[in-house]
């Protein structure tokens, strides 16, 4: 008998790219059960799959850093609770990312794909669930989107919860509309800006190598640090929350269109997001 959960949760987060460097993405989980049925005629009731299964994805990749511990050019240092990330792009850039140990998954693979974390997710989950589960088949699907799109990564220092972690990111579609149309040309423009950025806070901002970002904040998990090459990044002068940056396109946009109604949808991921207009 299987069981089987489409569309079970999704996960923010970000990781390396051993070409594009530091990449927000967001995935959708599909969940199979593979068992023998209970007493109750079920091989694991949904409620237990549901709440099983998410509360493990919120505590070990959902809103981190995933780092594959297989690729070049790499190293990693803990230390009291810290964990170090310096890493080499393949021009020669350097990347490094000191946060708490929390916000960093450390993954035993080469590369971060799909297939590759629901191998090490299955791994790791199947022995939580109730003996009758005999398999597991787990699957991460990317949104499908008609439209342009961009990878973003960012930290929120004022949020409470696991947003304040420097380095999480989104895979997100844009939408911007002039005068009630939609302009495909302008979100193609944005969303070619932004295709691997990493959207910081101007007040973050600290001194730092030429060519390169360092951005750095106290948030209630602890410190965090995070430097990489400025053609990466696009500073805006408030945090990153979705409701910003939507204010932020817009404003930019209407600067160049002073004349016209401007609307933007930015999207933090699968589903949700913010509208702005001016």
């Amino acid at each position: 008998m299987k069981l089987f959960v489409n569309n079970l949760t999704n996960v923010d987060f970000s990781y390396l790219h051993s070409s594009r460097g530091l990449m927000g993405e967001s995935w959708l989980l599909q969940l199979e059960l593979d068992g023998a049925l209970n007493e109750q005629g079920m091989v694991c009731d949904f409620g237990i799959v549901k709440k099983l299964t998410r509360e493990w994805m919120d505590k070990t990749i959902d809103h981190a850093l995933l780092v594959p511990t297989r690729m070049d050019n790499l190293k990693v240092e803990q230390a009291v609770g810290q964990t170090r990330v310096e890493w080499v792009y393949p021009d020669g850039q350097a990347f490094n990312c000191l946060s708490p140990s929390k916000a960093i998954a450390l993954i035993d693979v080469e590369e971060i794909t799909p297939e590759s974390m629901a191998e090490w997710c299955t791994a790791q989950l199947i022995d939580l669930f109730p003996q009758e589960v005999k398999g597991l088949n787990l699957r991460f699907v990317a949104e499908q989107i008609d439209g342009d799109f961009y990878h973003y990564s960012h930290g929120l220092q004022q949020h409470d919860g696991n947003c304040q972690r420097i380095a999480h990111g989104h895979r997100s579609r844009i939408e911007i509309f002039i005068n009630g149309e939609r302009d495909q040309k302008l979100e193609h423009e944005w969303a070619s800006r932004w295709r691997d950025i990493y959207i910081g806070t101007s007040a973050h901002r600290k001194e730092s190598a030429e060519g390169m970002h360092t951005y750095e904040y106290r948030a209630p998990q602890g410190e965090f640090s995070l430097t990489l090459p400025a053609q990466y990044c696009y500073d805006i002068d408030t945090e990153s929350t979705v409701e910003q940056i939507a204010r932020h396109l817009a404003a930019r946009i209407k600067q160049m269109k002073p004349f016209d109604e401007v609307l933007v949808r930015a999207y933090e991921g699968v589903g949700k997001g913010a509208v702005s207009q001016v």
